[in-house]
């Protein structure tokens, strides 16, 4: 079965990058950085999700992303689903950060409990369907508007498919966006490229730390 073990985002300066991610996350070997100065313009085209357990972590890690230099898209707030709020880093990537809790139970943490990754599609059905026929197995299905992907390995990044122009509708950023995506997803298979134009690589059996 195909797993996507880890994202490499593409990034004009990795140096910072690095001090960003280090400051305002703490990510860990799921989240690589490359050099990259491939044009890009508007929205990418995906999110990446950092989830908690509880709103006090949401906001601890919102706060420490904003003091590293994080950009506020929506500020975090409770909705029907939960807590969570969503900011865009220094390299443009856009960030989310939620819990499906709405009480706290406990002082704040430093916690992931998952990483995700959102990405936008022009067809969700044919992209579901690509991706099957890559082998990854589906979990949750909302016909032609979203779609969930099984992470059946410890550490594995969850991988899901939204509809463009309802990702950029809930980020709070236009939809246009055109260039390079300055992503590439590292999975447990050969290269290849989907329908909207995500590449894929073969991931080392340890990726880098960023």
């Amino acid at each position: 079965m195909t797993s996507l073990v880890s994202v490499t985002l593409e990034v004009g300066d990795p140096a910072a990058a690095e001090r960003f991610y280090t400051a305002a996350f703490g990510l860990g070997p799921q989240v690589r950085l490359r050099a990259c100065d491939a044009p890009t313009t508007g929205f990418r085209g995906f999110s990446m999700s950092v989830i908690v357990s509880q709103p006090a972590d949401v906001d601890g890690f919102i706060g420490s992303a904003l003091t590293a230099g994080a950009t506020p898209l929506r500020p975090a707030a409770k909705s029907l689903w939960g807590y969570g709020g969503i900011l865009q880093a220094p390299d443009g990537t856009i960030w989310q950060v939620t819990t499906s809790s709405k009480k706290n139970t406990g002082p704040a943490t430093r916690k992931i409990d998952d990483l995700v990754l959102l990405l936008g599609a022009e067809d969700v059905k044919a992209s579901r369907q690509f991706y099957t026929g890559q082998g990854l197995s589906v979990t949750k299905s909302f016909g032609g508007k979203y779609t969930e992907f099984a992470a059946d390995r410890p550490g594995s990044v969850k991988l899901a498919l939204y509809k463009r122009r309802g990702l950029a509708k809930t980020l709070g950023v236009p939809e246009e966006g055109g260039g390079s995506h300055r992503i590439v997803l590292g999975g447990t298979t050969g290269t290849f490229t989907d329908p909207d134009g995500f590449v894929w690589e073969p991931a080392p059996a340890t990726p880098t730390p960023a």
